[in-house]
C-alpha cells in the first residue's frame, strides 16, 4: 500500500508541475499570436486517451497514456519532437520562428517563470495553513549527538554548531544543519566544545557519504524518567518519575543517546546507573531486557528545549514563500555545482522517478505533499534553464545570442543542437535510472 502512495504522489506532484510549466509557455505563446498545435498532459505516442479540438481553435488538447510528463507544441518551432515540415514552407505570422527575439525569449522563459510562480504560491499557502515549527540550533543547549560519518568530519558528541565558514548558524533550524554543511561547502567549521570554541578543516571528499546518509546530526537531551509501566521488569527498581541517569557503570551519560548505547552493550544483563533525584545522586541496579531497553517511559526532549514556532498572517505568509522560495533554489544550484564538481562523488546522487518517490512519505500528508512539490517546483524550473539543446535554457541561450549578435542560427543548426541536446538528456536518463537501481540493488 505504502508503494501505491508513493507512486500516487509522484505522478500526482509531477503531473501537476509540468502541466503548469507547459502552461507558462502557452500562455506567452497565445499573448503573443504563436499558435500552439497541441497541449498535452502526458505523453501520447501511438493514441491518446483523451483529445478534443474546440471550434475555432487551431490547437489539440488532451491526455497521453505515458505518465512522464507533458508538452506544449508550438507552431513553428523546432523542438525535441524535430518535426521539420514547417521548414519546407515559407514562415508564416503565426508561427514562433516569425516572432521577434524578445517575445521568442518569454514563450521559452514563461515554463520556468510559472514553475517559480507555482513555489512560491505552495509555500505561502504551507506558511499561512501550517506554519513553521522547528527547533533553533542555538537552543539544543545539549548539543548534537554525532553519527560515525559526523564523528569522521570533526564533530563530537554534545558539540553546539556556531558557524559555516563566517556564517552564524545559530538561529538556523537544527534539522537542517545537513544539508546545509552540503550545500555551503565551508572552508572551517566553527563549534562550541565545553566551553571551547573549536575550529576544524571541512574534507570536501566526504560530500559523497554525506549525500547517502540519513543524517549527520541528532538531537542530544537528557535520559529523564517519565514513568515506570507496572509492565516494566524495573517496576521494582525504585526509579520515580523525573529522576534522570547521569552515568551507567560509573561511565557518564550526560545525553540519552550514551545511556542507549551502554544498555546495548549489556542486553539481558543488570547495569548500575547513577540517579540524580533533586540534589541527590542515587545508586540503582537496572535489568536490561534483550532489546537493549529497560522498559521506563522517558520524558520528552520539548520538556527541556524551547520549541520556536512562527505563524504567518495571509498577507505575511507570500513574502516568506519568497524568500523560501529563493533559498530553496540558491540551496539546489549549490547541490547542481556539487555534481558538477567530480571531486565531490555528488553525481552518483543523481536519480530519476524511484529516487524522487522515495523522498514522499509512505502515507498521506498534505503539508509534506505541498513541501515537496514545491521543491520540485523549483528543481524544474532550475533544471530547464540548464544551457542545454533540447531544454528551455539551451533556447533560450540562442534566443540572447540573437538578441545580442542580431545573428539567427540556421534552422540546420537549431536541428543538430537539438539532436546533441537529446542524446546528452538520455545520457543524463541513463546515469538517474543506473543510479537508482544501483542502491536498490546494493
Amino acid at each position: 500500500m505504502e508503494v501505491l502512495i508513493k507512486i500516487a504522489q509522484v505522478v500526482l506532484a509531477l503531473s501537476s508541475l509540468i502541466l503548469v510549466h507547459e502552461l507558462g509557455h502557452f500562455f506567452f505563446a497565445r499573448l503573443f499570436k504563436i499558435r500552439v498545435d497541441k497541449f498535452y498532459l502526458f505523453f501520447n505516442p501511438w493514441f491518446s486517451l483523451v483529445k478534443f479540438k474546440p471550434k475555432n481553435s487551431h490547437t489539440e488538447y488532451g491526455i497521453g497514456w505515458l505518465p512522464l510528463g507533458g508538452y506544449c507544441k508550438i507552431s513553428g518551432m523546432i523542438d525535441e519532437s524535430l518535426d521539420k515540415d514547417h521548414l519546407k514552407e515559407e514562415p508564416k505570422p503565426w508561427e514562433f520562428r516569425s516572432k521577434p527575439a524578445w517575445q521568442r525569449f518569454f514563450v521559452m522563459f514563461g515554463g520556468v517563470l510559472f514553475n517559480i510562480i507555482l513555489a512560491v504560491i505552495l509555500y505561502g499557502v504551507i506558511l499561512f495553513t501550517w506554519g513553521e515549527e522547528y527547533i533553533r540550533n542555538g537552543d539544543a543547549t545539549y548539543g548534537i549527538h554525532c553519527s560515525p560519518l559526523a564523528q569522521e568530519i570533526g564533530f563530537r558528541n554534545g558539540d553546539r554548531i556556531l558557524a559555516f565558514d563566517e556564517r552564524i548558524v545559530t538561529d538556523d533550524p537544527l534539522h537542517t544543519l545537513h544539508v546545509d554543511l552540503i550545500r555551503t561547502r565551508p572552508a572551517v567549521v566553527s563549534v562550541l566544545r565545553g566551553a571551547d570554541t573549536v575550529r576544524f578543516n571541512f574534507d570536501q571528499s566526504l560530500i559523497s557519504q554525506m549525500l547517502h546518509a540519513e543524517s549527520l546530526f541528532s538531537l542530544r537531551y537528557p535520559f529523564v524518567v517519565h514513568s515506570v509501566p507496572d509492565t516494566s521488569i524495573n517496576v521494582a527498581s525504585g526509579l520515580v518519575p523525573g529522576d534522570r541517569i547521569v552515568a551507567v557503570n560509573d561511565i557518564s551519560t550526560p545525553a540519552i543517546q550514551d545511556v542507549q548505547e551502554l544498555l546495548a552493550q549489556n542486553k539481558e544483563g543488570t547495569v548500575y546507573a547513577s540517579i540524580q533525584r533533586e540534589e541527590d545522586i542515587l545508586l540503582i541496579p537496572l535489568k536490561v531486557n534483550g532489546q537493549g531497553i529497560i522498559m521506563v517511559g522517558v520524558t520528552s526532549p520539548l520538556e527541556y528545549i524551547p520549541v520556536t514556532f512562527k505563524q504567518y498572517s495571509f498577507l505575511g505568509a507570500f513574502p516568506a514563500g519568497i524568500k523560501k522560495a529563493y533559498r530553496t533554489g540558491a540551496n539546489y544550484i549549490r547541490e547542481l555545482g556539487l555534481i558538477f564538481t567530480p571531486k565531490t562523488k555528488a553525481y552518483k546522487s543523481v536519480g530519476s522517478f524511484i529516487a524522487i518517490g522515495s523522498i514522499f512519505p509512505g502515507s498521506w500528508n498534505w503539508e509534506i505533499f505541498w513541501n515537496i512539490t514545491a521543491w520540485l517546483s523549483i528543481m524544474l524550473a532550475i533544471l530547464n534553464l540548464l544551457p542545454i539543446p533540447a531544454l528551455d535554457g539551451g533556447h533560450i541561450i540562442l534566443v540572447i545570442y540573437e538578441m545580442i549578435t542580431r545573428r539567427k542560427p540556421s534552422d540546420k543548426f537549431l536541428e543538430y543542437s537539438q539532436i546533441a541536446g537529446m542524446i546528452l538528456l538520455i545520457g543524463l536518463m541513463f546515469l538517474a535510472f543506473g543510479n537508482d537501481l544501483y542502491r536498490l540493488f546494493t
